[in-house]
């Protein structure tokens, strides 16, 4: 068996990200089978890795947010003069449905990564963390956390169009993974996906004759949208796993 380089082991074990294990390890708080290890180092699979208090202690600071995002802010980055989501993170949308017992500091919205997009027409859970760990538990490349999402369309549906959504539809050459997806009523499919492709929901859609004309994504994992109001947000509780 070869050795691996630790950052890799540490991100594939949810420990931390790359980033994060190569800041740790520079900084010596990692140790594996109880000896302290340093960046480039390597280690076998089956070794124990652990890391210092200090960077467990760290981690645990770290906050991830539920924001309802609603349509006409972007997801991530400002673009083309629109607004990003990060900007509703603000002590006055806090949600009175937050109970986290948190107190909002200025140092929360610094960092905030996006866990998932979603497209400046759709609206719904977003996602935004500091911690590394659930970022790749959300959008690592080997996630199969649920998102679910409401969609209205209208067209009509080719023959075979909803055994297609939910397994046969391949997008930029690659197969998609399979869904499910059902009918909620004449004019709204719900869709629960395992994976996050650019605008994947809507170009599916459009396979099978189709076309959106709404989308909201009520639940990522375990964490569900429920009362969270549209342009507010809610800290992720302790209790709360996705």
């Amino acid at each position: 068996m070869e050795k691996v380089r630790i950052s890799k082991l540490m991100a594939q074990q949810g420990l931390c990200s790359r980033r994060e294990a190569d800041r740790y390890l520079e900084q010596g708080l990692v140790r594996v089978d109880g000896q302290i290890v340093g960046l480039g180092d390597k280690a076998l699979p089956g070794q124990r890795i652990e890391l210092a208090r200090q960077a467990s202690a760290e981690q645990e600071a770290r906050i991830t947010v539920l924001i309802h995002k609603p349509i006409g802010l972007v997801s991530g980055q400002a673009e083309d003069g629109y607004q990003p989501a990060v900007t509703l993170v603000t002590p006055e949308n806090l949600s009175a449905t937050d109970r986290s017992g948190m107190r909002f500091k200025p140092s929360h919205r610094r960092g905030l990564a996006v866990a998932g997009r979603l497209d400046i027409d759709s609206t719904g859970l977003l996602v935004m963390t500091q911690d590394g760990r659930i970022a790749r538990q959300l959008i690592g490349e080997n996630s199969d956390i649920e998102k679910e999402y409401l969609v209205r369309v209208k067209g009509r549906i080719a023959t075979d169009g909803l055994k297609r959504l939910c397994h046969g539809l391949s997008l930029d050459g690659r197969p998609l993974k399979t869904a499910r997806v059902e009918w909620l009523n004449e004019d709204q499919l719900r869709f629960i996906l395992q994976e996050g492709r650019k605008r994947q929901i809507r170009r599916m859609c459009e396979l099978v004759g189709l076309q959106v004309v709404g989308l909201k994504r009520v639940r990522v994992g375990r964490v569900r949208l429920g009362e969270l109001e549209p342009g507010k947000w809610r800290y992720l509780r302790p209790d709360e796993k996705f």
